[in-house]
């Protein structure tokens, strides 16, 4: 697979990706020597350097940590970004946290701090089929299909995540299943001689939207920049607008409602 890009094309930065992935992220696992990766349900960026994250009570990474006591022990979280629709190639990104990993001596309490701003179920198990421990972050690697990089972990401590993040698949979807047609007027934007294939919603940020093109020579992402960055549901559906010709700049659209990308 390759990638379109342009240095001159507006897009998030590396550090921004990672907080957004944070949030969007749909598969995880946590890798510590000694036994198989295990899923997570949960990771959330808690305090400056730390990811709070929940794993079952009984698998071995849970023992291990907590035999580790103070010290803690190495160990890697993988966070897998994969797209809603489904693409030959679903996955959109990869991360990688590396760092320390430490039990929590107080984890019911934690557990009710971080539901106080990530109301997640599975926080109401910790202390019963769940444990919850603490990765303290030393370093931070994100791919995508341009590459891997190296990401300073202050960056992303400083780095917000995309306004859009939480609301983006059901979006995606709605574009995919009910606006086949927009797609293709805001393809329309991308070379001609890049078009050939099957053309489908791969992304959608504050910079843009981005496309991933399914040909017989193989993938690339093409990402197709607003105007000027976005940050709210209503300036979204306004760049779209623009993006597909819409004379309409500021007023309804028969095929495009506002309602499409508000708040759902």
């Amino acid at each position: 697979m390759h990638t379109t890009t342009s240095t001159a094309v507006p897009a998030p930065t590396t550090a921004e990706r990672v907080r957004t992935a944070l949030i969007r992220a749909d598969t995880s696992h946590l890798a510590v020597d000694g036994c198989d990766p295990v899923p997570t349900t949960i990771h959330h960026l808690h305090t400056d350097d730390d990811l709070a994250i929940v794993v079952p009570t009984h698998s071995p990474a849970a023992a291990l940590a907590g035999q580790a006591g103070g010290a803690g022990l190495p160990a890697v979280l993988e966070l897998t970004d994969h797209s809603p629709l489904a693409l030959r190639n679903p996955v959109r990104s990869l991360i990688w946290f590396s760092g320390i990993l430490h039990p929590v001596r107080e984890p019911r309490s934690l557990a009710a701090e971080i539901a106080e701003t990530l109301p997640h179920p599975e926080l109401l198990d910790v202390g019963h089929r769940s444990v919850l421990l603490r990765l303290s972050i030393d370093s931070v690697v994100a791919a995508d299909t341009t590459g891997a990089e190296a990401v300073n972990v202050v960056d992303v401590l400083d780095a917000a995540p995309d306004p859009f993040a939480a609301l983006e698949t059901a979006w995606l979807q709605h574009l995919d299943e009910q606006h086949a047609d927009l797609v293709m007027r805001i393809a329309r934007r991308v070379p001609e001689a890049q078009r050939g294939g099957r053309i489908r919603p791969l992304g959608i940020d504050r910079y843009g939207v981005r496309l991933r093109i399914e040909s017989g020579r193989g993938d690339h992402d093409v990402r197709i920049p607003f105007d000027e960055p976005v940050d709210d549901p209503s300036g979204l559906s306004r760049a779209l607008r623009l993006l597909i010709g819409c004379p309409f700049r500021n007023g309804l659209h028969p095929r495009l409602r506002r309602e499409d990308f508000g708040s759902r």
